[in-house]
């Protein structure tokens, strides 16, 4: 998962984003809101780790923002050295999944950002497979059937379709999807991409046909649609 961190201390900012890098997870982190806010804007991540007070913009400044704009499901836990109820009671009031205070323990720091993504992404967090409409994606053999005859994936390929599926509907910027594909940031402007959607198109056969459109988003990235709302989105996750 990809994870956007605000937090002013350079020390404490460094450690949170080592305990989820070990995680396996992607990290962006930021030491000022205004920064960040202006990055949200045009990329999108899995899951916020805000400070409590900030530089130009707090953290409470940018959760406000990020729910205005439709991010509801976006989990979003403060990491704050305020300790105070009052300030737990007022993240929590504005939107907030979940507070800890610094120093972070790192087990259960991790623990508790694990059970913040289960909750907000339960098809694709940790699930061992899961089907979407005519598609079957076996996580772990990293394999997909479309009506049960096997495609022939990269491994690439695979990671990209598997992104796309768990996330119908929602909109993933090019640096999203190339660091949980590529498993690094995006730095520059590359093709890269857009050849391998082009790819993918045909070999799933994304079409109207299979209940679901592949298209890009302008000046953001890519967004898979289902056609068929009523099944072709019913994302069944296997243990």
């Amino acid at each position: 998962m990809r994870i956007a961190i605000l937090q002013r201390d350079p020390l404490q900012r460094q450690t949170i984003e080592r305990i989820l890098i070990q995680a396996s997870h992607s990290c962006v982190s930021y030491d000022d809101g205004l920064s960040m806010s202006k990055a949200l804007a045009r990329s999108t991540v899995d899951l916020l780790v805000l400070d409590w007070h900030g530089v130009r913009l707090s953290g409470a400044d940018v959760l406000k923002a990020v729910r205005a704009v439709g991010g509801d499901r976006l989990p979003v836990m403060f990491a704050s050295n305020d300790g105070t109820e009052e300030s737990a009671v007022r993240a929590f009031c504005a939107g907030a999944d979940d507070y800890v205070t610094l120093p972070v323990r790192p087990a259960e720091f991790r623990e508790r950002v694990a059970a913040l993504l289960r909750r907000a992404y339960p098809e694709r967090y940790g699930a061992a497979s899961f089907d979407v409409g005519p598609y079957h994606f076996d996580t772990t053999r990293q394999i997909v059937t479309l009506r049960g005859e096997p495609v022939q994936l990269s491994g690439t390929q695979y990671r990209l379709a598997s992104l796309f599926f768990a996330n119908i509907g929602r909109v993933l910027s090019r640096d999203h999807i190339f660091a949980m594909v590529w498993g690094r940031e995006f730095r520059e402007f590359t093709r890269t991409i857009d050849s391998h959607v082009s790819r993918l198109r045909l070999l799933l056969e994304i079409d109207q046909g299979n209940g679901f459109r592949l298209q890009p988003v302008y000046k953001s990235g890519y967004r898979l649609l289902s056609l068929h709302q009523g099944d072709a989105t019913q994302e069944k996750a296997a243990a």
